[in-house]
């Protein structure tokens, strides 16, 4: 009786560590944005529309592209409209846990002439308490878009 005492008072805190270590793992997020370039510079931009998207963040990522001041339009890439200075293209994944979020998505930024890369963005969450599509799409795209020092 004693040594089933003993073990049980000893194990208290490694069920203590390994509980808070559960918790702080899940609860990670990552914001990563390079630019080459002053995007400012860039004033029609085209977003490529990705056929198996079923969330519309070609939509939200060009509605956010026109708060920040762009001429931006979406659709396939086939029915690129004339005059376009950079075709932004992503990624996106989502996951369903008891909702459907988005856990992670890429955005890249290239110039349409010479399809040379301008600028590219990430954004991963595997939280308990996640951004909606279009707060992250907002976090990747507007430090991509402030003017250059």
């Amino acid at each position: 009786m004693t040594f089933l005492r003993c073990l049980a008072f000893r194990s208290v805190p490694l069920i203590s560590l390994l509980s808070a270590a559960l918790l702080f793992t899940g609860c990670s997020t990552a914001l990563f944005t390079r630019k080459a370039t002053d995007l400012t510079r860039f004033k029609r931009i085209y977003v490529e529309s990705r056929l198996s998207d079923n969330h519309r963040i070609d939509e939200k990522i060009a509605t956010e592209l026109r708060t920040l001041g762009v001429d931006a339009s979406f659709g396939v890439p086939t029915m690129l409209p004339d005059g376009v200075d950079a075709i932004v293209s992503y990624e996106d994944r989502w996951q369903w846990d008891f909702k459907d979020y988005m856990i992670e998505i890429k955005i890249d930024l290239r110039e349409a002439r010479s399809n040379k890369p301008l600028a590219t963005g990430s954004y991963y969450q595997a939280s308990l308490k996640t951004k909606s599509s279009e707060a992250v799409i907002r976090l990747i795209l507007t430090p991509l878009f402030r003017p250059s020092k």
